[in-house]
């Protein structure tokens, strides 16, 4: 058993930051990938930013420059800080991590519940 519990959404004003942390527990072997999904109203779910065992990044075109995705391994945790916020970054973040459990033979893809993001005019 896994869980991915997400923290720190909330109201923001445009061109104000926020910081959103993930922290993964249960019987982890390891973790690979982490990434950051968000769906806005009306919307399918994308890809905000992703960070992989190795360190190395990828991010969404359109947070380029403004959010940046980080990871501390020894606390199975996972942060996104987020500046520069605009009304279109509005939207429900989700965390995601492929996890292997000690008891597991592969590795699963696990979701948070999401943390509702919202950045008013």
């Amino acid at each position: 058993q896994v869980q991915l519990v997400e923290s720190g959404g909330g109201l923001v004003q445009a061109g104000g930051s926020l910081r959103l942390s993930c922290a993964a527990s249960g019987s982890i072997f390891s973790i690979n990938t982490m990434a950051w999904y968000r769906q806005a109203p009306g919307k399918q779910r994308e890809l905000v930013a992703a960070i992989f065992s190795g360190g190395s990044t990828n991010y969404a075109d359109s947070v380029k420059g403004r959010f940046t995705i980080s990871r501390d391994t020894a606390k199975n945790t996972v942060h996104l800080q987020m500046n520069s916020l605009k009304p279109e970054d509005t939207a429900i973040y989700y965390c995601n991590a492929d996890i292997a459990l000690y008891y597991s033979d592969y590795v699963r893809v696990y979701w948070g519940k999401g943390t509702l993001v919202t950045v008013s005019s």
